[in-house]
């Protein structure tokens, strides 16, 4: 079985993965990548799934309202993509200081067979301690995915193992549960970060 590929966040963490970036493109959005869904994702008050996070709390949609939310979708086995991209997050994270902590950030598998509670708590633990992640069974994963609008698939890889090709963007939520825009993969810290503080000030302006 593949053996899980974890990296620290940061400069050291997109480092060592920067030589497979072409490859993670390829897969995840590049011509090897899943059709995407093509349709706007649904409010998070519309969504209806039941998952399991990191330490065990049952969640679902409504576990995101009433705060801005970020949810991106991954498996902790993936070699390059997520590891980026939520090395990525925890940058941002950074960068926000005092104002990540009025944020949802959820690591959503694509890939609940081997991404346990178990795994998904040791995986997020290489990132920004806000990141969550969210596992639980097959059919609950595809409903979340469906409401989000995300695209995954499973592929075979020699050996008989597997890996999945998945949406790799980052959805980007309001407190009141809807859809402010997406932050592309590979998208520049200096275009992520303004977008990430435009759901905050939604929050603000509609507690006002």
């Amino acid at each position: 079985m593949q053996r899980r590929h974890v990296v620290q966040y940061g400069a050291a963490g997109v480092g060592a993965v920067a030589l497979m970036l072409g490859v993670g493109w390829w897969r995840v959005d590049g011509p090897g990548a899943p059709k995407p869904a093509g349709q706007r994702p649904l409010p998070l008050s519309a969504m209806d799934f039941r998952l399991t996070d990191h330490e065990g709390n049952e969640v679902g949609p409504e576990t995101l309202i009433g705060r801005p939310t970020m949810v991106f979708f991954g498996f902790t086995y993936c070699p390059d993509v997520c590891p980026t991209t939520l090395s990525d997050i925890s940058g941002w994270l950074e960068d926000l200081g005092d104002d990540a902590a009025r944020m949802n950030v959820v690591f959503i598998t694509v890939d609940p067979e081997r991404d346990t509670v178990e795994a998904m708590a040791e995986y997020v633990g290489y990132f920004h301690p806000a990141i969550r992640g969210w596992t639980g069974p097959a059919n609950q994963v595809a409903r979340a995915a469906e409401g989000f609008r995300a695209s995954y698939e499973r592929v075979p890889t020699e050996g008989g193992d597997y890996t999945m090709n998945h949406t790799a963007s980052v959805f980007l939520f309001d407190a009141k549960g809807e859809l402010v825009t997406m932050i592309d993969y590979h998208e520049p810290r200096e275009f992520a970060v303004p977008k990430i503080r435009r759901a905050l000030t939604e929050d603000v302006e509609g507690a006002t």
